[in-house]
């Protein structure tokens, strides 16, 4: 394994530790054990492949179809462990923002450096 693979590892090492990364992993298995939201979601995600392969085949969905659709997704959306789900990915999505910023700068930094690393 390379240094940077090394140091790669590491930082996945490090975001895994982080309390954003913590409540994501709580959030999602609150919504995995949600038998509402779960069934839900599983509708929501077949009524989608309805519509989709309805649109595929150029045939325009019936309107009961996707009346159901935003029920459901106003259904899930309204439901509290689906907004923790959210928010935690949210919050975890811009730790790895900032991270990426900062290897960005780093690679900047870097990249102008005339000292040679092996």
């Amino acid at each position: 394994m390379s240094k940077i693979q090394e140091m790669a590892l590491d930082l996945g090492k490090m975001l895994g530790r982080t309390d954003e990364y913590k409540a994501l992993k709580r959030a999602a298995q609150s919504a995995d054990e949600d038998r509402e939201l779960t069934s839900l979601r599983n509708e929501l995600e077949g009524l989608e492949s309805e519509l989709m392969t309805s649109l595929r085949a150029g045939t325009e969905p019936a309107d009961e179809m996707k009346d159901r659709y935003e029920e459901l997704a106003r259904t899930l959306q309204s439901r509290a462990a689906y907004q923790s789900l959210v928010a935690a990915q949210s919050n975890f999505d811009k730790l790895l923002q900032k991270v990426n910023e900062t290897i960005s700068r780093g690679i900047q930094e870097g990249s102008e450096s005339r000292i040679i690393m092996p």
